[in-house]
């Protein structure tokens, strides 16, 4: 089952995810960008997972925060 966080809690898990993987969050959102055409959350979330060995809830943060700059894109 999916777990939802509060925003503060997407914003405090985004903050830690460069020092525990090593890479900024810009990085992630390139990688995201650039790798396959997934449709749904969950199948994003488990390709970051697997493909980079990240953790559940560090994979869901990424693709939750580049959903959320995608959409706000598309207000523009």
């Amino acid at each position: 089952m999916s777990q939802v966080f509060s925003e503060e809690t997407h914003r405090n898990m985004l903050a830690r995810i460069p020092h525990c993987t090593g890479r900024e969050i810009s990085d992630w959102l390139r990688t995201v960008e650039e790798g396959p055409a997934l449709f749904r959350f969950e199948e994003k979330v488990s390709w970051l997972r697997h493909e980079h060995n990240l953790a559940y809830g560090h994979a869901k943060a990424i693709i939750h925060e580049y959903d959320l700059r995608r959409a706000a894109r598309k207000l523009l």
